[in-house]
């Protein structure tokens, strides 16, 4: 992949869309594509997304977070061989509902190859992969609100964020007994 040729005038570029409506708007030109004789110049209709677990009040929750808001990213083709601006498709991407601008206005400027290497490497990376979003820290106190050792109070010994799970030192019977938990299992003991 080279900067100035991507796949004979293909290029990536970003498009500026209302709040929260980048998803309405890729389903809209992939949808739209075909139909109305874009297939030559749209290849990919891209918005970076990321699946987040989060856990509140011991409850785990799973959401898909974008990793640019308010932006949809496009590989197509918008000027011809000579240079020349493709009005015709820079008007059908605008003509989408939700659509603000290209970046670069009038004139539409494709991303850096780095540019592009970075959005496709976040977006490689991220795929089948839940991202937990947890601020648990050792020597914290918590207590347990799933499995066996239900409604038990416990210190924090360790974290591995990579499985998701914390090392919780209990009492039990007089006796602290390390127990392996997930970290929607726990949720924070009130002062």
């Amino acid at each position: 992949m080279q900067e100035s040729k991507v796949d004979d005038g293909f290029k990536w570029y970003a498009v500026q869309v209302a709040s929260n409506q980048e998803l309405k708007v890729k389903r809209y030109l992939e949808r739209f594509i075909e139909p109305e004789g874009f297939g030559n110049f749209i290849k990919t209709v891209l918005v970076p997304t990321k699946t987040v677990v989060e856990i509140k009040k011991g409850r785990k929750t799973t959401n898909v977070r974008k990793f640019y808001p308010g932006y949809v990213f496009l590989c197509m083709k918008l000027y011809d061989e000579s240079g020349e601006f493709l009005q015709h498709v820079a008007a059908f991407v605008r003509g989408a509902q939700g659509v603000l601008t290209f970046m670069g206005g009038d004139r539409p400027v494709a991303l850096k190859k780095s540019e592009v290497d970075g959005i496709l490497g976040q977006v490689e990376e991220s795929q089948g992969r839940k991202v937990l979003k947890v601020s648990y820290e050792v020597g914290e106190t918590v207590k347990i609100t799933d499995g066996p050792f239900l409604n038990l109070s416990g210190t924090i010994e360790e974290i591995d964020p990579a499985k998701g799970k914390l090392k919780i030192s209990v009492s039990i019977f007089g006796r602290f007994t390390p127990v392996e938990l997930e970290y929607w299992q726990v949720q924070r003991e009130e002062q």
